[in-house]
Protein backbone atom coordinates (compact mmCIF):
# COMPACT_ATOMS: atom_id res chain seq x y z
CA UNK A 1 0.00 0.00 0.00
CA UNK A 2 1.28 3.37 -0.76
CA UNK A 3 1.65 6.02 2.23
CA UNK A 4 -1.49 8.43 0.60
CA UNK A 5 -3.45 4.99 1.28
CA UNK A 6 -2.54 3.90 4.99
CA UNK A 7 -3.24 7.54 5.78
CA UNK A 8 -6.63 7.31 4.21
CA UNK A 9 -7.00 3.70 5.88
CA UNK A 10 -6.01 4.81 9.43
CA UNK A 11 -8.25 7.86 9.09
CA UNK A 12 -11.20 5.56 8.04
CA UNK A 13 -10.48 3.21 10.80
CA UNK A 14 -10.85 6.60 12.71
CA UNK A 15 -14.07 7.86 11.90
CA UNK A 16 -15.25 4.23 12.50
CA UNK A 17 -14.44 3.92 15.66
CA UNK A 18 -15.49 7.73 16.97
CA UNK A 19 -19.00 7.03 15.15
CA UNK A 20 -19.62 3.83 16.52
CA UNK A 21 -18.89 4.93 19.66
CA UNK A 22 -21.43 8.03 19.47
CA UNK A 23 -24.42 5.39 19.19
CA UNK A 24 -23.20 4.04 22.20
CA UNK A 25 -23.27 7.54 24.49
CA UNK A 26 -26.23 8.54 22.71
CA UNK A 27 -28.18 5.31 24.17
CA UNK A 28 -26.36 5.90 27.38
CA UNK A 29 -28.15 9.55 27.72
CA UNK A 30 -31.23 8.20 26.41
CA UNK A 31 -31.65 5.67 28.98
CA UNK A 32 -30.56 8.29 31.77
CA UNK A 33 -32.59 10.45 30.43
CA UNK A 34 -35.66 8.01 30.07
CA UNK A 35 -34.99 6.75 33.88
CA UNK A 36 -36.49 10.36 34.74
CA UNK A 37 -39.41 8.83 33.66
CA UNK A 38 -39.28 11.47 30.73
CA UNK A 39 -42.06 10.01 27.51
CA UNK A 40 -40.73 10.06 23.75
CA UNK A 41 -42.45 13.62 23.10
CA UNK A 42 -40.02 15.17 26.17
CA UNK A 43 -36.74 13.15 26.04
CA UNK A 44 -35.05 15.22 23.69
CA UNK A 45 -35.37 18.37 26.02
CA UNK A 46 -34.22 16.32 28.80
CA UNK A 47 -31.24 14.71 26.84
CA UNK A 48 -29.90 18.29 25.70
CA UNK A 49 -29.47 19.06 28.86
CA UNK A 50 -27.15 15.62 29.76
CA UNK A 51 -23.35 15.88 29.35
CA UNK A 52 -23.42 12.80 27.11
CA UNK A 53 -25.12 14.84 24.35
CA UNK A 54 -22.26 17.42 23.98
CA UNK A 55 -20.12 13.90 24.00
CA UNK A 56 -22.25 12.30 20.96
CA UNK A 57 -21.86 15.30 19.09
CA UNK A 58 -18.31 15.56 19.55
CA UNK A 59 -17.38 12.15 18.48
CA UNK A 60 -19.97 11.90 15.52
CA UNK A 61 -17.87 15.60 14.92
CA UNK A 62 -14.55 14.02 14.94
CA UNK A 63 -15.58 11.00 12.95
CA UNK A 64 -16.87 12.79 10.24
CA UNK A 65 -13.73 14.83 9.79
CA UNK A 66 -11.59 11.80 10.09
CA UNK A 67 -13.98 10.29 7.09
CA UNK A 68 -13.72 13.69 5.02
CA UNK A 69 -10.24 13.60 5.32
CA UNK A 70 -9.82 9.93 4.52
CA UNK A 71 -11.45 10.64 0.80
CA UNK A 72 -8.12 12.92 0.30
CA UNK A 73 -5.84 10.33 0.87
CA UNK A 74 -7.44 7.40 -0.66
CA UNK A 75 -10.02 5.62 -3.26
CA UNK A 76 -13.78 5.82 -2.51
CA UNK A 77 -13.45 2.06 -2.90
CA UNK A 78 -11.12 1.79 0.04
CA UNK A 79 -12.54 4.70 2.23
CA UNK A 80 -16.64 3.90 1.96
CA UNK A 81 -16.60 0.34 2.58
CA UNK A 82 -15.04 0.79 5.34
CA UNK A 83 -18.00 2.46 7.12
CA UNK A 84 -19.47 -1.03 7.68
CA UNK A 85 -16.87 -1.01 10.78
CA UNK A 86 -18.78 1.54 12.93
CA UNK A 87 -21.46 -1.44 13.41
CA UNK A 88 -18.98 -3.37 14.34
CA UNK A 89 -17.68 -0.77 17.11
CA UNK A 90 -20.94 -0.10 18.12
CA UNK A 91 -21.63 -3.63 18.81
CA UNK A 92 -19.03 -4.95 20.60
CA UNK A 93 -18.91 -1.38 22.84
CA UNK A 94 -23.06 -2.24 23.80
CA UNK A 95 -21.43 -5.34 24.58
CA UNK A 96 -19.13 -4.18 27.34
CA UNK A 97 -20.75 -1.22 28.46
CA UNK A 98 -24.37 -1.28 28.11
CA UNK A 99 -23.95 -5.49 28.87
CA UNK A 100 -26.00 -5.99 25.88
CA UNK A 101 -25.24 -9.66 25.17
CA UNK A 102 -23.47 -10.23 21.35
CA UNK A 103 -25.41 -13.30 19.95
CA UNK A 104 -23.91 -15.75 17.71
CA UNK A 105 -25.18 -14.40 14.84
CA UNK A 106 -23.68 -10.92 15.60
CA UNK A 107 -20.52 -12.37 16.29
CA UNK A 108 -20.76 -14.45 12.90
CA UNK A 109 -22.05 -10.89 11.31
CA UNK A 110 -18.74 -8.99 12.66
CA UNK A 111 -16.32 -11.65 11.47
CA UNK A 112 -18.11 -11.34 8.39
CA UNK A 113 -17.57 -7.31 7.95
CA UNK A 114 -14.01 -8.01 9.51
CA UNK A 115 -12.90 -10.48 6.76
CA UNK A 116 -14.37 -8.42 3.74
CA UNK A 117 -13.02 -4.98 4.56
CA UNK A 118 -9.27 -6.75 5.00
CA UNK A 119 -9.85 -8.40 1.91
CA UNK A 120 -10.86 -4.94 0.28
CA UNK A 121 -7.69 -2.93 2.26
CA UNK A 122 -5.62 -5.46 0.87
CA UNK A 123 -6.07 -5.27 -2.39
CA UNK A 124 -7.69 -1.77 -2.85
CA UNK A 125 -5.91 0.18 -6.03
CA UNK A 126 -3.34 3.13 -5.15
CA UNK A 127 -4.46 6.46 -4.91
CA UNK A 128 -4.31 8.37 -8.11
CA UNK A 129 -1.52 11.33 -8.57
CA UNK A 130 -3.55 14.41 -8.44
CA UNK A 131 -1.76 17.72 -8.24
CA UNK A 132 -4.53 20.52 -8.96
CA UNK A 133 -8.12 20.66 -8.08
CA UNK A 134 -8.54 21.20 -11.90
CA UNK A 135 -7.32 17.84 -12.75
CA UNK A 136 -10.24 17.00 -10.72
CA UNK A 137 -12.76 19.22 -12.52
CA UNK A 138 -11.16 17.41 -15.47
CA UNK A 139 -11.93 14.15 -14.75
CA UNK A 140 -15.52 15.07 -13.80
CA UNK A 141 -16.54 16.93 -16.88
CA UNK A 142 -15.52 13.81 -19.14
CA UNK A 143 -18.10 12.01 -21.11
CA UNK A 144 -18.32 9.04 -19.03
CA UNK A 145 -18.86 10.79 -15.48
CA UNK A 146 -20.63 13.48 -17.22
CA UNK A 147 -23.45 10.86 -18.73
CA UNK A 148 -23.54 9.23 -14.93
CA UNK A 149 -24.27 12.56 -13.53
CA UNK A 150 -27.22 13.64 -15.80
CA UNK A 151 -28.66 10.03 -15.09
CA UNK A 152 -28.50 10.18 -11.58
CA UNK A 153 -30.01 13.75 -11.31
CA UNK A 154 -32.80 12.46 -14.08
CA UNK A 155 -33.41 9.63 -11.98
CA UNK A 156 -33.64 12.04 -8.73
CA UNK A 157 -35.83 14.72 -10.29
CA UNK A 158 -38.55 11.56 -11.50
CA UNK A 159 -38.51 9.88 -7.75
CA UNK A 160 -39.15 13.48 -6.29
CA UNK A 161 -41.60 14.69 -8.29
CA UNK A 162 -43.63 11.53 -9.83
CA UNK A 163 -42.92 8.65 -6.97
CA UNK A 164 -42.46 10.55 -3.35
CA UNK A 165 -46.00 11.97 -3.60
CA UNK A 166 -48.07 8.37 -4.35
CA UNK A 167 -45.06 5.89 -3.06
CA UNK A 168 -42.93 7.55 -0.16
CA UNK A 169 -44.90 6.55 2.63
CA UNK A 170 -45.44 2.98 1.84
CA UNK A 171 -42.19 1.81 -0.45
CA UNK A 172 -38.89 2.00 1.21
CA UNK A 173 -36.29 2.41 -1.94
CA UNK A 174 -37.88 5.93 -2.63
CA UNK A 175 -36.24 8.14 -0.18
CA UNK A 176 -33.47 5.58 0.60
CA UNK A 177 -33.11 5.74 -3.66
CA UNK A 178 -32.90 9.49 -4.09
CA UNK A 179 -30.48 9.43 -0.80
CA UNK A 180 -28.03 6.76 -2.70
CA UNK A 181 -28.17 7.88 -5.96
CA UNK A 182 -27.32 12.34 -4.10
CA UNK A 183 -24.96 10.56 -1.80
CA UNK A 184 -22.09 8.91 -5.05
CA UNK A 185 -22.26 12.39 -6.35
CA UNK A 186 -21.02 13.95 -3.23
CA UNK A 187 -18.87 11.76 -2.35
CA UNK A 188 -17.05 12.73 -5.33
CA UNK A 189 -17.46 16.26 -4.18
CA UNK A 190 -15.95 15.56 -1.36
CA UNK A 191 -13.29 13.77 -2.05
CA UNK A 192 -12.32 17.03 -4.96
CA UNK A 193 -12.63 19.35 -1.59
CA UNK A 194 -10.63 16.95 0.02
CA UNK A 195 -7.66 17.22 -2.27
CA UNK A 196 -8.01 20.59 -3.10
CA UNK A 197 -7.60 21.13 0.90
CA UNK A 198 -4.43 18.60 1.17
CA UNK A 199 -2.85 21.09 -2.02
CA UNK A 200 -3.74 23.72 -0.15
CA UNK A 201 -2.22 22.92 3.45
CA UNK A 202 1.24 21.66 1.68
CA UNK A 203 1.81 25.19 -0.19
CA UNK A 204 -0.13 25.00 -3.65
CA UNK A 205 -3.46 26.98 -2.71
CA UNK A 206 -6.53 25.44 -4.53
CA UNK A 207 -8.84 28.03 -3.15
CA UNK A 208 -8.19 30.86 -5.62
CA UNK A 209 -9.49 28.58 -7.96
CA UNK A 210 -13.42 28.17 -9.14
CA UNK A 211 -13.66 24.70 -9.33
CA UNK A 212 -13.00 24.49 -5.55
CA UNK A 213 -16.10 26.63 -4.89
CA UNK A 214 -18.26 24.83 -7.37
CA UNK A 215 -17.57 21.46 -6.05
CA UNK A 216 -18.21 22.97 -2.46
CA UNK A 217 -21.89 23.95 -3.80
CA UNK A 218 -22.67 20.59 -4.99
CA UNK A 219 -21.58 19.32 -1.50
CA UNK A 220 -24.24 21.37 0.49
CA UNK A 221 -26.87 20.73 -2.10
CA UNK A 222 -26.57 17.08 -2.39
CA UNK A 223 -25.77 16.72 1.78
CA UNK A 224 -28.71 18.61 2.14
CA UNK A 225 -30.99 16.61 0.29
CA UNK A 226 -29.78 13.57 1.67
CA UNK A 227 -30.41 14.75 4.82
CA UNK A 228 -34.12 15.41 4.32
CA UNK A 229 -34.72 12.08 2.31
CA UNK A 230 -33.20 10.14 5.36
CA UNK A 231 -34.57 11.79 7.66
CA UNK A 232 -37.99 10.86 5.78
CA UNK A 233 -37.39 7.25 5.32
CA UNK A 234 -35.75 6.52 9.26
CA UNK A 235 -39.42 8.95 10.18
CA UNK A 236 -41.48 6.52 7.83
CA UNK A 237 -39.64 2.45 8.11
CA UNK A 238 -37.93 1.10 10.55
CA UNK A 239 -34.34 1.70 11.23
CA UNK A 240 -33.41 -1.70 11.26
CA UNK A 241 -34.29 -1.88 7.53
CA UNK A 242 -33.29 1.33 5.99
CA UNK A 243 -29.53 0.88 7.62
CA UNK A 244 -28.85 -2.36 5.52
CA UNK A 245 -30.68 -1.23 2.47
CA UNK A 246 -29.18 2.58 2.32
CA UNK A 247 -25.72 1.02 3.36
CA UNK A 248 -26.14 -1.51 0.15
CA UNK A 249 -26.98 1.43 -2.44
CA UNK A 250 -25.00 4.06 -1.02
CA UNK A 251 -21.93 2.22 -0.86
CA UNK A 252 -22.65 0.22 -4.33
CA UNK A 253 -23.24 3.30 -6.09
CA UNK A 254 -20.23 5.23 -4.81
CA UNK A 255 -17.79 2.80 -6.10
CA UNK A 256 -19.87 2.65 -9.42
CA UNK A 257 -19.18 6.53 -9.36
CA UNK A 258 -15.52 6.97 -8.61
CA UNK A 259 -14.66 3.36 -10.65
CA UNK A 260 -16.26 6.02 -13.70
CA UNK A 261 -14.75 9.31 -12.57
CA UNK A 262 -11.34 8.04 -11.06
CA UNK A 263 -10.86 5.18 -13.21
CA UNK A 264 -9.83 3.12 -10.27
CA UNK A 265 -10.05 -0.10 -12.25
CA UNK A 266 -8.13 1.15 -14.76
CA UNK A 267 -4.58 0.81 -12.66
CA UNK A 268 -5.97 -3.08 -11.39
CA UNK A 269 -5.58 -6.33 -12.76
CA UNK A 270 -9.11 -8.61 -13.06
CA UNK A 271 -8.35 -10.87 -10.37
CA UNK A 272 -7.94 -7.84 -8.06
CA UNK A 273 -11.09 -6.37 -9.28
CA UNK A 274 -13.03 -9.92 -8.28
CA UNK A 275 -11.57 -10.30 -4.95
CA UNK A 276 -12.54 -6.56 -3.99
CA UNK A 277 -16.19 -7.32 -5.12
CA UNK A 278 -15.95 -10.43 -2.87
CA UNK A 279 -14.77 -8.51 -0.23
CA UNK A 280 -17.67 -6.33 -0.69
CA UNK A 281 -20.71 -8.98 -0.95
CA UNK A 282 -18.60 -10.41 2.40
CA UNK A 283 -18.98 -7.10 4.10
CA UNK A 284 -22.58 -6.66 2.61
CA UNK A 285 -23.42 -10.18 4.10
CA UNK A 286 -21.92 -9.44 7.65
CA UNK A 287 -24.12 -5.86 7.61
CA UNK A 288 -27.23 -7.67 6.88
CA UNK A 289 -26.41 -10.53 9.44
CA UNK A 290 -25.83 -8.18 12.21
CA UNK A 291 -29.06 -5.80 11.43
CA UNK A 292 -31.32 -8.68 10.76
CA UNK A 293 -30.36 -10.63 14.26
CA UNK A 294 -30.08 -7.43 16.16
CA UNK A 295 -32.95 -7.80 18.59
CA UNK A 296 -32.85 -11.83 18.19
CA UNK A 297 -33.16 -12.97 22.00
CA UNK A 298 -29.99 -15.08 22.71
CA UNK A 299 -31.32 -18.98 21.77
CA UNK A 300 -33.70 -18.16 19.77
CA UNK A 301 -34.13 -20.63 16.75
CA UNK A 302 -35.11 -18.60 14.35
CA UNK A 303 -33.99 -15.35 12.60
CA UNK A 304 -37.22 -12.46 12.58
CA UNK A 305 -38.19 -12.17 8.91
CA UNK A 306 -39.45 -8.61 9.66
CA UNK A 307 -39.13 -5.75 12.45
CA UNK A 308 -41.97 -3.46 12.28
CA UNK A 309 -41.51 0.11 13.52
CA UNK A 310 -45.17 1.12 14.32
CA UNK A 311 -47.74 -1.46 15.76
CA UNK A 312 -51.40 -0.53 16.98
CA UNK A 313 -52.86 -1.18 20.50
CA UNK A 314 -53.48 -4.54 20.24
CA UNK A 315 -50.04 -5.61 18.75
CA UNK A 316 -50.81 -5.56 15.21
CA UNK A 317 -47.56 -5.14 13.45
CA UNK A 318 -47.83 -2.04 10.54
CA UNK A 319 -44.11 -2.22 8.88
CA UNK A 320 -44.00 0.86 6.83
CA UNK A 321 -47.94 2.25 7.29
CA UNK A 322 -47.04 5.99 8.47
CA UNK A 323 -48.39 7.38 11.49
CA UNK A 324 -50.84 9.57 9.96
CA UNK A 325 -52.50 6.51 7.86
CA UNK A 326 -52.85 4.30 11.41
CA UNK A 327 -54.33 7.09 13.39
CA UNK A 328 -57.05 7.32 10.21
CA UNK A 329 -57.35 3.17 10.63
CA UNK A 330 -57.98 3.66 14.41
CA UNK A 331 -60.24 6.17 13.65
CA UNK A 332 -62.45 4.39 11.16
CA UNK A 333 -62.42 1.14 13.51
CA UNK A 334 -64.06 3.28 16.26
Amino acid sequence: MSSDNIKGLVLALSSSVFIGASFIVKKKGLKKAGASGVRAGGLLIVFLQEKLMSGCFSTVIVGEIANFAAYAFAPAILVTPLGALSIIISAVLAHIILRERLHIFGVLGCALCVVGSITIVLHAPQEREIESVIEVWDLATEPAFLFYAALVIAAVFVLIFNFVPDYGQTHIMVYIGICSLVGSLSVMSVKAIGIALKLTLSGMNQLIYPQTWAFTMVVITCVLTQMNYLNKALDTFNTAVVSPIYYVMFTSLTILASVIMFKDWDRQSPTQIVTEMCGFVTILSGTFLLHKTKDMADGSAALPIRIPKHSDDDGFENEGIPLKRQDAMRSASH
